[in-house]
């Protein structure tokens, strides 16, 4: 176990928790303490449900131990089925109910419940997290729905072009989206839409918003789009086993990605569809891409992290559609770990593997991209170096789940990802034009105002210290409050000295830089810093880096501008 501020996954039970809230007429018994009931909040709060998840918690509490807590899990799962009338039973344990072993799904089925559907969840919580846990719960689900509908051993499997033989349109499932996913709802609601334009109809979308009655209608569609592979890739690999459906895997998200799903459609169901250079006019990002000011953002650097679907789609956006440099790609879903692994090997780069959001925002910080896409923990990771982010995965916050249609998938989607991307950058150059030419004389407060007399007035802002100074002189008091110093005759001696050693041609050196051992750490000058914030703020990091290292070599403590300019010049050789 691990103590940390945050984490990229739940435990497997908040899985089962999402396929549960993401259905209708289903009822999850979780055998739970009292405080393993926080998952509630992420589906009103976040998610910003009209009502809590069918979940109930036998929660018992520490005094419960001492007795029978199986006859409390018999309790909660009567009373449960009689309150709530479920078409199908989950029965799992939380983390911590899985040292007592209870074993509460086995004591469901041992109490009688009819033709009531039980589907008892083993997810072993030290091992597993959320992800695999929404598909191990989808897959039993469906499983166990489905047991009495598995054909005979040695029975043909169904052609995915049978509709062509009974006269009627072809049919798909859309298998993967739910709740606490990043922009289900509407990527449905977009990939029906784009179905249906050619002529495919769409027989169950699960989990989210579907009966157990809609998964014993599974079967009957022709094939099945995998929409999410963390939740829907075991159940469609099964699927494929059992009953022959073909499984269109390929991810609509992009531009050359929503093309490759329509190829691979229309050779599975063997459809003649439209050019698909006929569609992308649906979408405004190649037609950005072809625009003259689109050169801005060529190569810009980019660091990708998030779940495997969606950190896979944008590291392709990225390359081929947008034209950026990829300089970090990862994942914390070790799923799909092997994925992510090839394609950062295709880049040229090693793939960063970890749930793990420090070891991320230092591969993050050493990468210097100029922009970051990843989860809601990448944005604040992002804020503090000062790089610009989008977010593109989850897990998300309330923020990430707008009220506007802004799907993910399809040719909308890519007009979305576009703007979700571009913005930052465009607003993190505006920044910096701000940045670069605060210092420059026309930019001081006390500048005319285009506002005219109504504009408030900026006197400059004294200085603490040399006010302090001047205040101790004038009243003959030191800063500290005690007897002052003599300073105009200190003052005046040493600008005679400075006379006489200039009419003698003879150099001074006031004060005398110190030097600094090879492993200190040197400080920065006013002039120095100042010259340094005139660098582009997606490299200053970078730059400092580069001159700390210059000064500690040469043993310089104090860094002004002339050492930045040094260093600028040994490492530009």
């Amino acid at each position: 176990m691990e103590l940390t501020l945050w984490t990229y996954e739940g435990p497997p039970h908040v899985g089962a928790m999402r396929i549960a809230t993401s259905m209708e007429g289903v009822h999850y018994v979780l055998h739970a303490p009292q405080g393993d009931t926080y998952a509630d909040l992420l589906f009103t709060m976040i998610e910003r449900r009209d009502r809590r998840p069918p979940v109930t918690y036998t929660t018992f509490q520490a005094r419960d131990l001492g007795g029978d807590t199986a006859d409390l899990v018999k309790r909660t799962l009567k009373d449960a089925v009689e309150r709530f009338q479920p078409e199908a039973l989950l029965v799992g344990e939380s983390c911590t109910a899985e040292l007592i072993q209870d074993q509460p799904g086995a004591l469901a089925m041992g109490m009688g419940f009819g033709d009531l559907p039980i589907i008892n969840l083993e997810l072993p919580a030290y091992s597993k997290k959320e992800n695999w846990g929404a598909a191990e719960t989808f897959y039993q689900l469906v499983r166990g729905l489905l047991k009495n509908a598995m054909p005979a051993p040695g029975t043909p499997k169904p052609s995915p072009t049978r509709w062509k033989e009974e006269g009627r349109r072809p049919r798909v499932n859309l298998l993967g989206p739910s709740l606490l996913g990043f922009r289900c709802r509407d990527d449905v609601a977009e990939m029906t839409r784009l179905l249906a334009e050619h002529g495919v109809e769409v027989t169950v979308v699960a989990p989210l918003g579907a009966r157990p009655a809609d998964l014993r209608r599974i079967p009957t569609a022709d094939a099945n789009v995998c929409l999410y592979p963390e939740v829907a890739g075991t159940l469609c690999s099964w699927l494929e086993r059992s009953f022959g459906m073909a499984t269109i895997r390929t991810v609509p998200i992009g531009i050359n990605a929503t093309c490759d799903f329509l190829q691979e459609l229309g050779r599975v169901l063997e459809l003649e569809l439209p050019e698909t250079a006929i569609e992308q006019r649906r979408s405004r990002l190649p037609w950005y891409s072809k625009s003259v000011d689109s050169t801005y953002l060529t190569g810009k650097r980019v660091f990708i992290f998030g779940d495997g679907t969606h950190a896979l789609a944008a590291a392709r956006i990225a390359r081929e559609e947008m034209g950026f440099e990829v300089v970090g790609l990862g994942t914390y879903s070790r799923e799909m770990a092997r994925e992510v692994r090839a394609a950062a090997k295709e880049m040229g780069l090693e793939a960063l593997i970890s749930d793990n959001y420090l070891a991320v925002e230092k591969a993050m910080a050493e990468a210097v991209p100029e922009l970051v896409l990843g989860t809601q923990m990448e944005r604040h990771s992002a804020k503090r170096l000062g790089i610009p982010c989008a977010v593109i995965s989850t897990p998300l916050h309330v923020q990430d789940v707008p009220a506007r249609y802004s799907p993910q998938m399809g040719w909308e989607g890519a007009n979305v990802i576009f703007d979700t991307w571009v913005h930052p950058l465009m607003m993190g150059l505006e920044e910096h034009l701000i940045g670069m030419f605060r210092h420059d004389f026309e930019f001081v407060d006390g500048h005319r105002s285009h506002l005219g007399d109504g504009a408030p007035s900026m006197a400059p802002a004294a200085d603490p210290a040399h006010e302090g100074m001047a205040m101790a002189a004038a009243s003959g008091q030191s800063s500290s409050g005690g007897t002052a110093t003599l300073l105009a005759p200190v003052a005046a001696a040493t600008a005679g000295a400075m006379e006489s050693a200039t009419a003698s041609g003879t150099a001074v050196a006031l004060v005398e830089a110190p030097a600094v051992a090879a492993g200190d750490q040197p400080t920065w000058s006013t002039d120095g810093e100042a010259e340094l914030h005139k660098i582009p703020f997606f490299v200053r990091g970078k730059v400092r880096r580069n001159t700390e290292t210059f000064a500690r070599e040469r043993g310089i403590a104090v860094i002004d501008a002339e050492t930045l300019y040094d260093a600028k010049a040994h490492f530009s050789r």
